[in-house]
């Protein structure tokens, strides 16, 4: 395999998990019957651009179905994360009703809803579509389509240029991240922004966060190898932000390459940050996997020790990073008898690979639960606030990235 970037030879391995099925592809009782699909889930590092990237064993359109189950309105931090953006962004570049916001994955409107109610037009591009109706529901125009060059530059054409377009958590999960890029410039006004949010690989690598890793993400993004991306589509970074989602994201502001406005200190300054954590050297990468091995033996070593004791272990949040980290692990329902979650799209089907039964939270207050094991790592204070009365009940709370946490 070449880098999906530099198409340099892919000679160095990140981490390999093994085979599993798509993170997200949930199962009802009656497909426990059937054969399920598994893919080796393999990461590389390109020692040319630093591009950290999936093996291509599955299709977008095989991960990303038509049911496709991930709701974003189901985290109210997520929500209150979009209210916040799409005020600032539109105070800072000054948007209005003569304005056009397009949104990449738009999934179910838990942005452009703040965007229509402030009588900002807008247009989601969204191919899955349980989420696109359910945005369309909430007045939004959306397209049902996967995004790249050629969609950019018939809405172009069609006189849809964008003053912003926005990617939230979608850049990483683009099996052709050059030709999505490629797409970003065409669809874009002159002096119009991008901004994309996506995980950064530096805390990524620092927090041993490797149940972020699933099929569904394709690449592992730097601000210097998204910098090197930029540029071979005739874009530059105008400025970045350091956020807290996800356990440490970016947010990159781009334009077109002949854009006059002046990039912001902040670029060069996490660049250099990124080069002193040795971003771009084969060396940081070596010697992950050993680190996600020890958090999964600490998670095992855990469930079994309770286990043994007795004591009742559920999770809460059928998470796609949850469905990595317990596949990996080869945690089942002996060890993890149910785990609980909020989105009603999940409820009464099974964690694919592990086939643990998801629950409605309710579940949670019909026994006697010991320890709450959180999936979703990076919402665990809400997921805390939301079941207090569990702990007043005497239930402790475990997160297993970076390290076993019990609260």
């Amino acid at each position: 395999m070449k880098c999906r970037h530099c198409s340099a030879p892919l000679e160095h391995l990140f981490l390999d998990l093994g085979s599993m099925p798509p993170s997200n592809a949930y199962l009802s009782r009656e497909d426990l019957a059937r054969p399920e699909r598994s893919y080796p889930l393999v990461i590389s590092v390109c020692d040319r651009c630093w591009l950290v990237q999936t093996e291509d064993y599955a299709q977008a359109d095989e991960l990303f179905s038509p049911d496709y189950a991930y709701f974003s309105s189901t985290s109210t931090s997520w929500l209150a994360h979009a209210e916040r953006y799409a005020a600032t962004i539109s105070r800072r570049l000054q948007l209005g009703s003569e304005s056009l916001v397009i949104e990449l994955a738009s999934n179910d409107g838990y942005l452009l809803k703040n965007f229509v109610a402030a009588g900002i037009p807008c247009l989601g591009i969204e191919p899955t579509a349980s989420t696109a109706a359910a945005a369309e529901l909430l007045g939004i125009p959306v397209m049902r389509e996967f995004f790249g060059e050629q969609l950019g530059r018939e809405l172009a054409v069609a006189g849809k240029s964008a003053d912003l377009i926005a990617g939230n958590n979608v850049y990483a999960h683009v099996p052709d991240i050059n030709d999505f890029t490629r797409g970003l410039k065409a669809a874009l006004k002159p002096g119009g922004t991008i901004t994309l949010e996506f995980p950064h690989l530096m805390r990524l690598i620092e927090h041993t966060q490797f149940d972020t890793i699933y099929h569904e993400h394709f690449s592992y993004l730097s601000l210097y190898t998204v910098d090197r991306i930029f540029a071979a589509a005739g874009l530059r970074i105008l400025d970045v932000e350091e956020l807290s989602t996800h356990g440490g994201s970016l947010r990159v502001y781009g334009g077109h390459r002949e854009d006059k406005r002046a990039a912001s200190p902040a670029v060069a300054a996490l660049l250099a940050e990124e080069a002193r954590a040795g971003l771009q050297v084969l060396a940081t990468y070596q010697h992950f996997h050993e680190r996600a091995e020890r958090v999964k033996n600490d998670l095992l070593d855990f469930l079994v020790a309770q286990k043994a004791e007795g004591k009742t272990v559920v999770a809460y949040g059928a998470a796609a990073k949850g469905n990595t980290l317990l596949n990996y692990a080869g945690v089942t329902a002996d060890l993890l008898p149910f785990v609980c979650d909020a989105a009603a799209s999940k409820q009464g089907k099974f964690m694919p690979g592990s086939h643990i039964p998801i629950l409605p939270p309710a579940a949670l207050y019909q026994q006697r639960i010991d320890y709450l094991l959180i999936l979703p790592w990076n919402i665990a204070g809400e997921i805390r606030q939301q079941n207090a009365r569990l702990a007043d009940l005497g239930t402790r709370f475990v997160t297993a990235v970076p390290w076993l946490d019990i609260k």
